[in-house]
């Protein structure tokens, strides 16, 4: 056996022993109470994760932001917005101006993100899921 068949084999073996833990987090969710707590899952999993775009876990963030937005494609009539979009329509149903969002940074950067010449980071994606109450994919453009 080649090397790397060896270390895909440890690989596979090591993933069978831990699928019973990990298989609850990655699976789609079937109905709107397993969308929450997949959901849930997600903002911890952002809590975890922080600013740290280079976090060994940042790939789990993706698949688990897949599965939430499969689930919300298959059972939500979403149109298509971009996080900018949606962080204009959140300051202007909340009667918000780029002074009340200090969490994203300086009136400079706010004034950037809203004029669409930055694009949010992790940390404010965070923040913004946080204050407006909403899930962290709203600010995540494909």
């Amino acid at each position: 056996m080649k090397q790397s068949s060896i270390q895909t084999s440890n690989d596979l073996v090591q993933a069978t022993k831990h699928w019973k833990f990990v298989a609850p987090i990655l699976t789609y969710p079937k109905n709107e109470s397993q969308y929450k707590a997949l959901s849930k899952r997600l903002d911890q999993l952002l809590d975890m994760v922080g600013e740290n775009e280079k976090h060994p876990l940042i790939g789990l963030v993706d698949m688990l932001s897949n599965l939430i937005e499969s689930y919300d494609n298959k059972h939500f009539q979403i149109t298509e917005s971009s996080s900018l979009e949606a962080l204009i329509y959140l300051m202007d149903s909340n009667h918000l101006t780029q002074s009340d969002l200090p969490e994203l940074g300086s009136q400079g950067v706010v004034s950037e993100i809203l004029k669409g010449k930055r694009h949010l980071n992790l940390r404010q994606i965070k923040a913004l899921a946080k204050r407006f109450n909403v899930n962290a994919s709203t600010f995540i453009d494909d």
